[in-house]
């Protein structure tokens, strides 16, 4: 979950429906419990669709604005599109994700180093749980979509290693690893945890 975490007392959060304080949605959710529930209900289902027919693999935004349109168009009316605004990670001391200004720049340098590494073809599996950890760890910090990023990355880099020739099971990364790997990554440039974790999820 992703918080705009502006300071402002006079900041309206635009995706949120302030009569209910949640995000706005198209599911007639009421309550962060019963949204929470319905996205374990539904996602899951789109995924699959998402498996059975793929966007086009560009391996650029459009690509993950695709993949976020499919996994979250029945909850979300802006599901696909950039987020409008500055968010951060809903935690004590939480920093920014990219500006709005700066997501597609960053997005493109992202991708573009992306295409250098050949994306991740050819590697052996140590070189690419390393360069995945770096990749995911970029891309994370581009943070495109108001809410929703994480399971949108994980379909993308799921296209991404069965073009390389390789599996990924994310089964062993729960959200409390995962977000700690990526908090270390973001904030200390220290990819050791994204390795530990990525060692489980890529198969072997």
């Amino acid at each position: 979950m992703s918080d705009p975490g502006t300071g402002l007392s006079d900041f309206v959060d635009p995706y949120v429906d302030p009569a209910t304080g949640i995000l706005k949605n198209l599911v007639g959710a009421r309550t962060q419990a019963e949204l929470d529930a319905i996205e374990s209900d539904l996602v899951p289902i789109r995924e699959v669709r998402l498996r059975a027919r793929p966007p086009k693999p560009t391996r650029d935004l459009t690509e993950l604005r695709a993949i976020h349109r499919t996994l979250f168009e029945p909850i979300y009316g802006w599901a696909g599109e950039l987020r409008t605004v500055d968010i951060r990670k809903n935690i004590e001391g939480g920093e920014y994700f990219v500006p709005v200004s700066m997501i597609e720049r960053s997005a493109h340098f992202t991708f573009t180093e992306l295409a250098e590494d050949d994306h991740l073809k050819g590697m052996s599996r140590d070189r690419f749980i390393e360069r995945l950890a770096h990749h995911y760890d970029q891309l994370n910090y581009v943070h495109p979509f108001r809410e929703g990023n994480g399971r949108t990355q994980r379909a993308f880099w799921n296209s991404v290693a069965l073009a390389a020739g390789r599996e990924l099971d994310w089964t062993s990364a729960t959200g409390e690893v995962n977000d700690a790997a990526s908090r270390l990554a973001a904030e200390k440039q220290d990819h050791s945890q994204l390795i530990a974790m990525l060692d489980q999820v890529v198969s072997r």
